[in-house]
């Protein structure tokens, strides 16, 4: 009875949601375009002719603005390629792959699909099947995390960004002081559209410093 009362709550909170409704009334997939328009507006990531990649991209409202706004598809030349486990409907200028990113035939498919092109911008909303342990739950979105942060510093251009989600909790620190030691500069944005209750943040590294590249190490 208590999960059934806390779902239809959830159900209400999220039909009367102004983002899910923008979204709806925009044409975007999900309320989390927003996060991702906020952070550009804000740190300016997105530009026309950039290679981007989307971890965690279904449903694809991340993809929608990172190809509007890359020009993906069009004379512009910019292209996004997305990843997620779960299926994702087509999108205009955006390649997609259906695949676990903890796999190497994921990971493989999507270096593939770069095709040895430099990447401009990492962007990474994935988060873990919750399972309600909560510190089952952490440990999984950090691993997601440093996941994503391995690919980010083995693809991105120097001077590229990454943007990614993790949760505030055990391991967040570590995962934020390993992040800094590849960036010129790394923020923490908590964008309006993301539910205050939550405890996700997304961390913004500006500017992958010219290291040894890793792939010829």
């Amino acid at each position: 009875m208590k999960r059934t009362r806390t779902s239809k709550a959830w159900m209400s909170e999220h039909v009367n949601d102004a983002y899910v409704q923008r979204a709806k009334a925009e044409g975007y997939r999900s309320r989390a375009a927003y996060k991702l328009i906020e952070i550009d507006e804000r740190d300016h990531l997105l530009r026309p002719g950039m290679t981007v990649v989307d971890l965690g991209a279904a449903p694809g409202s991340w993809s929608q603005v990172a190809a509007k706004r890359c020009a993906a598809g069009r004379s512009g030349g910019g292209k996004v390629i997305a990843l997620d486990l779960l299926p994702m409907e087509p999108m205009h200028g955006v390649t997609f792959i259906q695949g676990d990113f903890l796999e190497d035939e994921a990971l493989n498919a999507l270096e593939a699909a770069l095709d040895g092109d430099r990447v401009d911008v990492v962007l990474s909303d994935m988060a873990p099947n919750m399972s309600g342990i909560e510190l089952t739950d952490q440990a999984r979105s950090v691993h997601l995390a440093e996941l994503a942060l391995d690919f980010a510093i083995r693809h991105l251009r120097p001077g590229g960004n990454f943007l990614v989600k993790v949760f505030q909790g055990p391991g967040f620190m570590e995962f934020r002081q390993e992040a800094q030691g590849h960036f010129r500069s790394l923020q923490v944005r908590k964008p309006k559209a993301s539910r205050d209750r939550s405890p996700e943040v997304y961390l913004l590294g500006v500017g992958r410093k010219a290291e040894t590249d890793p792939r010829q190490g």
